[in-house]
């Protein structure tokens, strides 16, 4: 039973759904303004304070093949121990490889260094300005987008 996220660009809010089953076609209403919501990436594993992608960016991905990627991994992120930053770096590889998204530099460094077993907060504080100036959905995993002040996130999980 997978969790979606959609972005509301009048609010500049994150909001994330519940669905019964794969549904890669629904787009829900705002529950704040009522405006039409934009399907977002959600990225289960990400290191700090990774910044969220530009609220217009098309992901250069096929959506089917994203949401097989997404279903087969579920499973996997679900028995994740959140104490092992190998296991973190080894769904995002795994994530990449099936979709197809190219990681930049910087993230391809952090996952080393996570696969190495060091300390998340640590590969932060020493790369967090790096990683914050990468778009892993841009092509090669390039330079960050101009973007709007960081969306914020309702905490509300709503049913699709």
């Amino acid at each position: 039973m997978p969790i979606y996220e959609f972005y509301c660009t009048p609010c500049n809010t994150i909001f994330s759904f519940f669905s019964r089953s794969i549904n890669t076609t629904a787009a829900p209403a705002c529950p704040r303004c009522g405006a039409g919501l934009e399907r977002r990436m959600s990225l289960f594993a990400c290191i700090g304070r990774a910044a969220e992608n530009d609220a217009d960016a098309d992901l250069p991905v096929d959506e089917g093949r994203l949401a097989a990627a997404m279903g087969r991994l579920a499973a996997e992120a679900e028995g994740l121990n959140e104490d092992d930053p190998r296991q973190a770096a080894g769904l995002m590889r795994k994530f990449s490889e099936m979709t197809g998204v190219k990681l930049g530099d910087g993230m391809q460094e952090a996952l080393r260094r996570m696969a190495a077993g060091e300390d998340p907060d640590s590969i932060e504080a020493d790369m967090g300005d790096i990683l914050e100036q990468e778009d892993p959905f841009a092509p090669g995993g390039g330079p960050a987008k101009r973007r709007r002040a960081t969306p914020l996130r309702d905490e509300t999980l709503y049913e699709l």
